[in-house]
């Protein structure tokens, strides 16, 4: 591979490096990657102020350890109320399997505004710069950077563009990329709310119905308040979140009651479109989170599957940037990216067919119930839905290479402690080993009490396992792959 010239962040007057477009959740976390690693970037959001609705999202098992990783956990979880991990597979009622981290085996609810605020806040704390009110309009790409095109006729210029703008993304539209898949064909109200029923009315009356509609349920929370999901009238663009009469008129229209809904905290509508972009990437232009993917919120993968995105795209981005990146490395964001979105979508697509009242679906869903009773099966779902089942295809070798490393114990405490930098990291527990050429990009650890049933690990920045063995020839060509050519 040859060898390329080191260069620093911002190397000409007045062209930043990244300029990112949306300061959702993804947009928010990709700036933050970047700038662990000195990349200037600007996040344009056309929005002036921050979604004054309040929605409650999942953050799962993968997303808080890729928080954790980051020192973010700790700042997100007292604004969030844990819930079990199990039955999130269509809602079927199945415990979580054993054996799973308890420090990160839950599902975090949080409001949206709130993680969006904590995000961006994170963001700009490592010197992310967040113009809002600024609409991507228009953007020329060359072999040297982008000139983005802003509402009102102002032009800059930066080395790449990121679209991070969402299911409507005006970045894709721009760019060209087909986005196919299917409209939405079901609507869905979802809300939490209170009742002025009794609970034991409230559980009679959802217990029967049920049996018949899997898109219906009220979910006490306690104190009242009452997660309310239930299907819509008809299909709605959406440009309008739902008001409590609906709920109510909907409620009436299945249950024949309202339950007496009332103060709602918030409301929502969604639907079961399911889409997938043909390209994540076109030459200095790259797509993530929904910009790259839309699909129903069942299981609440969403928000999950884009933020995932940044952290897989952040580190191979700045070190394009900064210099270092072998030949293909970016490549391997979409490579390693589309996939899972992929199987995300099939997901979806196979718990909303679980979620039908016809007969055939839900004969499929009672055998399915039957085989959920495996530990093997549940296990399987769970990892799926919760991201820690991914597995990059980075050749053969081990069962635990192009996964995701669990937060073992190491001697200064547990492992995820050590990736706040967002830098690679060897693992060694033969203490042998050496990063020599690749100190500035890799960190090494040397801990013969590590929690591994392998000699060593190298971690890319993302925490997924990138080499196992002990041989240092073999481990130097690792290195070369993932982090470049060593310095000189």
């Amino acid at each position: 591979m040859p060898h390329q010239h080191r260069t620093t962040a911002g190397h000409a007057p007045g062209v930043l490096d990244v300029i990112i477009a949306g300061c959702g959740p993804t947009g928010a976390v990709l700036a933050a990657e970047l700038r662990l690693h000195g990349v200037r970037v600007l996040v344009l959001e056309k929005e002036t102020e921050p979604a004054s609705f309040v929605r409650i999202v999942s953050l799962h098992m993968r997303s808080l350890e890729l928080m954790a990783m980051r020192g973010l956990l700790d700042r997100v979880l007292p604004h969030g109320r844990r819930r079990p991990i199990g039955g999130v597979f269509a809602a079927i009622p199945q415990p979580a399997p054993e054996g799973l981290d308890p420090a990160y085996a839950y599902m975090l609810g949080v409001p949206q505004p709130v993680i969006e605020r904590l995000l961006e806040e994170h963001a700009t704390e490592l010197g992310a710069r967040v113009r809002r009110g600024r609409a991507v309009t228009g953007f020329e790409q060359d072999g040297e950077g982008v000139t983005v095109e802003l509402a009102g006729g102002e032009r800059l210029r930066s080395r790449y563009l990121v679209g991070c703008d969402g299911a409507h993304s005006t970045v894709r539209k721009l760019l060209g990329v087909g986005f196919p898949g299917e409209p939405s064909r079901n609507e869905t109200l979802m809300g939490e709310m209170r009742v002025g029923v009794p609970q034991e009315e409230v559980a009679a009356r959802v217990a029967e119905i049920r049996g018949s509609h899997q898109r219906f349920w009220l979910r006490p929370f306690g104190e009242g308040v009452y997660s309310v999901l239930v299907p819509a009238a008809g299909v709605s663009d959406r440009a309008e979140p739902p008001t409590l009469d609906d709920f109510r008129r909907q409620l009436r229209a299945v249950a024949g009651t309202d339950f007496g809904v009332h103060s709602p905290r918030w409301l929502s509508r969604f639907g079961d479109a399911t889409r997938l972009a043909d390209r994540y990437r076109v030459g200095r232009v790259l797509l993530a989170g929904d910009a790259a993917h839309v699909h129903p919120p069942i299981g609440g993968q969403g928000l999950n599957l884009g933020v995932q995105d940044a952290f897989n795209l952040g580190w191979k981005l700045a070190a394009q940037i900064r210099g270092w990146a072998p030949e293909t490395l970016l490549d391997t964001y979409q490579a390693e990216r589309r996939p899972v979105a992929e199987d995300v979508l099939d997901n979806t697509r196979a718990q909303t067919e679980l979620l039908s009242a016809e007969p055939g679906p839900r004969a499929v869903r009672r055998l399915l119930t039957e085989l959920m009773d495996f530990d093997a099966v549940n296990r399987h779902l769970i990892e799926k839905i919760t991201a820690i089942g991914v597995r990059y295809d980075f050749g053969e070798g081990p069962d635990l290479l192009g996964r995701r490393m669990p937060d073992i114990d190491v001697e200064q405490g547990r492992l995820y402690g050590l990736l706040g930098r967002g830098r690679g990291l060897l693992l060694d527990r033969t203490g042998r080993l050496s990063v020599t050429g690749w100190s500035d990009r890799v960190d090494h650890l040397a801990d013969p009490t590590a929690g591994l049933d392998v000699p060593c690990v190298l971690l890319r920045p993302d925490g997924h396992v990138a080499w196992i063995g002990d041989d240092q020839q073999d481990l130097d060509g690792h290195l070369s792959r993932w982090f470049g050519e060593p310095a000189g």
